[in-house]
């Protein structure tokens, strides 16, 4: 992955944005110096609490009612009660948005539990906290690695299974996606795959799996993987295009031999595979219906979603 270069003008540069950025949090809209998390706060304690991650592409919020769905859905797993109805949420984003200038960048909401005592029992939290922060970031993938195709390990981690965490619970938790992470990174690869329970494909550390193969196109049912929204628009985008996406499990024999790989997250957007383990996907090279599907995904984000202005 590329090397971000720090330089007197550079950290000045993100000095002056800090300065200037607005955060919902705690009630209200505060400059970002300013907005504070108690110590008590069951999200910090515990990772007690669920998040988006959402984009904003040319001015528009790309399917913020589908990430807003999700956030209550995995809310009410949870049996936390959110503070503010779906809309008002909404509205949060967009003035989050708005109050920062943002046209292209990243957008996380979170709801916390909130502050309570130091035991897990949740019933001492009574006030949920909403944060949103908006900020002009880039993929979450160096344009080297997006470009080229990134390179993949497999972590000796799995994911949790079903009935001990759900996955399509998207929760303050990712320590399992973070030792993963780790991983990644001291083998010198681009991101690691996680394999669910039964040795089956599961998903990236942050990002949906898909395969091409000889048979036909396939990602891993979400059972053990989240149900990514950006995973649904590359099946939306793959309908239209005939070309029919099955969930199925998959094994690792099946990623390492197939003609395309890809993974898929709002932060990454869509990247190429480049590598699994050591062994190269199909040429080496990014393959024809990736290389589509990114060119249609790019076209869609930029001319739909909810307007910032």
């Amino acid at each position: 992955m590329g090397i971000a270069v720090t330089t007197p003008e550079s950290v000045q540069s993100q000095s002056n944005h800090e300065d200037a950025e607005v955060v919902y949090c705690g009630g209200a809209f505060r400059p970002v110096a300013d907005a504070r998390v108690s110590v008590l706060d069951h999200g910090l304690l515990y990772g007690d609490g669920v998040f988006e991650g959402i984009r904003a592409y040319n001015g528009r919020v790309f399917k913020l009612d589908r990430h807003i769905e999700r956030l209550v859905d995995s809310a009410k797993a949870i049996r936390l009660a959110l503070p503010l109805a779906p809309q008002a949420i909404a509205d949060l984003v967009v003035e989050t948005c708005r109050r920062n200038g943002l046209v292209d960048g990243y957008i996380r909401l979170l709801v916390t539990r909130g502050a309570g005592l130091l035991g897990i029992d949740p019933r001492s939290c009574t006030e949920p906290n909403v944060i949103v922060i908006a900020r002009p970031i880039p993929s979450f993938y160096a344009e080297g690695a997006r470009a080229r195709g990134a390179t993949l390990v497999t972590s000796m981690l799995r994911r949790p299974s079903p009935d001990a965490l759900p996955p399509s619970i998207k929760s303050l938790n990712y320590l399992n996606n973070v030792l993963a992470r780790i991983e990644a990174t001291d083998a010198g690869a681009d991101e690691a795959l996680l394999l669910d329970a039964q040795g089956f494909v599961a998903e990236a550390t942050a990002d949906n799996i898909f395969i091409l193969t000889g048979d036909g196109c396939f990602t891993p049912p979400t059972t053990a993987a989240l149900k990514g929204i950006t995973r649904e628009t590359v099946i939306e985008i793959a309908r239209d295009l005939d070309v029919s996406v099955a969930e199925s499990r998959f094994t690792l024999h099946d990623l390492w031999t197939a003609r395309e790989v890809w993974m898929c997250g709002t932060g990454a957007e869509i990247v190429p595979i480049r590598s699994i383990d050591g062994r190269v996907i199909g040429t080496g090279a990014i393959g024809p219906l990736t290389a589509r599907i990114i060119d249609a995904y790019h076209a869609r984000v930029r001319r739909e979603g909810t307007p910032i202005r």
